[in-house]
């Protein structure tokens, strides 16, 4: 409802109020910084001036290492407050622009009186620190806000249930310190709100929801019982919003014992990294780790293989099924995706610990040491009974002894001398120091020349085993990518688990294109995890028990085979899933989230549903939704717009003209965001060398990781996550999109749209689209 002119004015009284006290702190706390800026130098400047240092002497030397940490003390406590002064500074800062979004009267139980709570991004408290003039929009108090209507409501607070009512709830818009917009309202969050919030142009930046978080979404953010959540939503519905609220929340629940170092995002692609990079930094929190699966697998096996993203078999999906191999290669990703080669790699493993481990000879100067047939007959000497891992540390313990006795042979050897010959002065130093140390309290008995050059010969030897040892500590004495081929080329690994393949189709086919490519230095996608886990299970898994909250943003795409691993490298974690089972674009990939539930106890999970679509207008969610099964459950939000737009081109060089004829139109709108979506990377290539010679565009490929404002040539399946103004879809036509496989990317690549989606195509339509009311659509004429 309206607000009386009174009403406006008493509030925007206060909003004077409320800035003037934020100026206030803001000249207190520029000044703060300014001083402990200045201490800081100070004592940067003269650290060592201040520290008696003296380590010659026992005494003295204790006494150096007190002064040190005092003083290292002082410093790091003048760097915490600057650090944090800095911190408030620039939360004051964006709390001026807009102090709050949200009033609610609230009459405790008992009471005769409402108080009234202003809900900001930030908390502010008054000049003596007793009241707040505005409330953190994840304090308990504020749930209130996103979770009732004027009328009975109640909150939860670590002291329990508070009940009561609310008298009113007031809504906001406030710029620069004026009152843009204000109303009164009896549902969550009004429409008027989130009419202005989603009417705005896309930006190259996610942007903080806080002021519309809907009730469903504020569900999310404060959960704190379930050990997986579950987030099920549709295209547009502020799942990743609504996760990047509630790793703030939790860093603001939490602020005493989370750290943001503690809490991983899983995401899709570098370039959403940065898409979502400056969400938590707006609400006066640090980003937590960020980094895709793809990230982490590199990370682990880079060194060993060059290993394929999902990108590149994505596009030999989509783009591959006339050539050779084409069936063997998709049987292939779908079965080393499942459960079954889990259960394979488990079984294999075990079989591990009777016979067929490979190892690599341990050498040095072009000469065995120990050979891989000895280090395999001490392995299979231990007791069978211990697992692998435990195996493998007893047995690294017993090569480490073996190298420890080859040392005193290898010393008399003659490339000692040579390389004694070849030592810098700080090694002769530290030898002559030794030499002074050993005969410190006894008679010159012993020849000084000879025992020089026996310490020296030690020191030789000892400085050349270094990498050696480092190599048994590491356990790289294990031939890992031999143990892997020997699944696909040796018969006699799988002849207790064929079962597990009797259903496959193409098993010679896909043990040959293995084969191949692990000796070509390749490690195929649908391997990376498999070959992980193998290792793991031999050498011991690399729990990570620090992290401990993991979030998985489009796990529709992850396997039954991925989900296993993240739980089992963090055991301690709770997990937040997010996920569109109808964008699940993988097409070896079942798109579900059974495999990670199975991982929990069925009392630890919750699944929260997503159905309403806030993203893109009414008349694009009304046409997008009826291009996938049970699509009518997906409710638009009331935001008027254009119908998408159907062209139809005669050839391909009609598309192109049509295509820079609509950009051209289109750059006269306020629009920050224009993309042209290709269903793959060499489509998009094609595209790309096309319109460039008539407008500015850019290309998005898949090692971007930042992307400008203006017109871009993107992929797909690299759209995911991310929202445009415009959406033009380079060719909708069946020979793109008919069949059925690509009919979620399809889905995908239109709901990328805010305001406006237009669909080109060449001869036939998509039949995705033909089967569309023809009343959810236009045609160009």
């Amino acid at each position: 409802m309206e607000n009386s002119n009174q009403e406006w004015h008493s509030e925007q009284l206060r909003v004077n109020r409320v800035v003037a006290e934020i100026d206030r702190q803001l000249t207190a706390l520029q000044q703060q910084v300014g001083n402990l800026r200045g201490e800081i130098i100070d004592i940067r400047k003269n650290f060592w001036e201040d520290v008696t240092v003296n380590f010659d002497d026992p005494h003295e030397a204790a006494e150096t290492y007190a002064s040190l940490k005092q003083q290292a003390e002082v410093l790091s406590e003048r760097e915490r407050s600057h650090r944090h002064a800095l911190l408030r500074h620039q939360a004051l800062l964006r709390l001026r622009q807009s102090p709050y979004f949200g009033r609610i009267d609230f009459r405790e139980e008992g009471s005769n009186h409402s108080e009234q709570i202003y809900l900001g991004i930030s908390s502010l408290l008054d000049q003596d620190e007793l009241n707040f003039l505005v409330y953190d929009w994840r304090a308990p108090v504020s749930s209130l806000y996103y979770d009732y209507p004027p009328g009975p409501a109640q909150y939860e607070t670590p002291g329990g249930t508070i009940y009561g009512t609310l008298d009113l709830k007031r809504q906001f818009i406030i710029r620069d310190g004026k009152i843009q917009s204000m109303f009164d309202t009896g549902i969550t969050i009004g429409d008027e709100l989130l009419q202005a919030v989603l009417g705005k142009q896309a930006d190259t930046q996610m942007k903080s929801i806080v002021a519309t978080i809907q009730k469903e979404q504020n569900q999310i953010i404060r959960n704190e019982r379930s050990q997986l959540l579950i987030v099920q939503g549709a295209a547009g519905s502020g799942k990743t919003s609504a996760a990047l609220q509630r790793v703030a929340y939790l860093l603001y629940r939490y602020r005493q014992t989370l750290q943001a170092e503690q809490i991983v995002l899983f995401s899709p692609n570098p370039m959403f990294n940065s898409y979502i990079s400056t969400v938590l930094p707006e609400l006066g929190e640090e980003n937590m780790q960020q980094t895709t699966f793809q990230d982490y697998l590199e990370r682990r096996l880079g060194d060993h293989f060059h290993v394929e993203d999902p990108y590149t078999l994505l596009e030999f999906a989509l783009t591959a099924a006339d050539k050779p191999g084409y069936a063997a290669r998709m049987e292939s990703a779908r079965f080393k995706a499942s459960p079954d080669f889990m259960q394979l790699i488990e079984q294999y493993a075990a079989s591990l610990g009777n016979t067929g481990m490979v190892f690599h000879d341990l050498r040095h100067r072009d000469e065995v040491l120990i050979s891989a047939s000895e280090i395999s007959e001490l392995f299979y000497r231990q007791d069978p009974a211990l697992n692998l891992p435990n195996r493998m540390r007893l047995l690294a313990e017993q090569l480490l002894r073996r190298l420890q006795e080859r040392e005193q042979a290898e010393q008399e050897k003659s490339w000692v001398e040579d390389e004694i010959e070849l030592l810098d002065k700080d090694a002769y130093t530290r030898a002559y120091q030794q030499l002074r140390r050993e005969r410190r309290g006894t008679q010159d008995s012993f020849d000084d020349y000879a025992r020089e050059q026996e310490i020296l010969s030690r020191y030789v030897v000892r400085q050349t085993f270094k990498p050696i040892q480092q190599q048994i500590k590491q356990l790289a004495f294990i031939n890992m990518p031999a143990i892997y081929r020997k699944l696909f080329a040796d018969p006699s690994a799988i002849r207790h688990h064929a079962g597990l393949i009797e259903q496959l189709h193409y098993w010679p086919d896909i043990c040959a294109q293995t084969i191949a490519r692990l000796d070509n230095g390749e490690l195929p996608y649908e391997d990376a995890t498999p070959y992980l886990y193998l290792q793991e299970l031999i050498e011991g898994f690399r729990r990570n028990t620090t992290v401990r909250h993991v979030f998985i943003d489009e796990a529709q795409d992850y396997s039954a085979f991925q989900f296993a691993f993240l739980r089992h490298l963090f055991p301690r974690s709770r997990f937040t899933v997010l996920g569109d089972l109808n964008q699940a674009i993988q097409p070896f990939v079942p798109g579900e989230f059974a495999p990670l539930m199975e991982r929990f106890k069925p009392e630890q999970i919750e699944m929260l549903r997503l159905s309403r679509s806030y993203r893109s207008t009414r008349p694009i969610v009304e046409f997008t939704k009826g291009l996938i099964p049970g699509g009518e459950a997906i409710e638009p939000f009331n935001r008027d717009g254009n119908k998408p737009t159907l062209i139809s081109c005669r050839n391909q060089s009609d598309l192109i003209q049509k295509i820079c004829q609509l950009i051209t139109r289109l750059q006269t709108e306020p629009y920050q965001t224009i993309a042209v979506i290709c269903k793959t990377a060499d489509e998009s290539k094609l595209a790309y060398e096309a319109l460039r010679e008539q407008l500015p565009v850019q290309l998005v490929e898949k090692n971007a990781t930042t992307f400008k404002p203006g017109v871009l040539i993107i992929p797909s399946y690299l759209a995911k996550g991310i929202e445009f103004d415009v959406v033009i879809l380079f060719n909708a036509s069946a020979e793109q999109y008919g069949d059925e496989m690509v009919r979620k990317l399809f889905y995908t690549a239109c709901t990328r749209a805010m305001h406006e989606l237009y669909l080109c195509y060449r001869g036939e339509l998509s039949p995705f689209v033909k089967a569309l009311p023809p009343d959810t659509y236009v045609r160009m004429p």
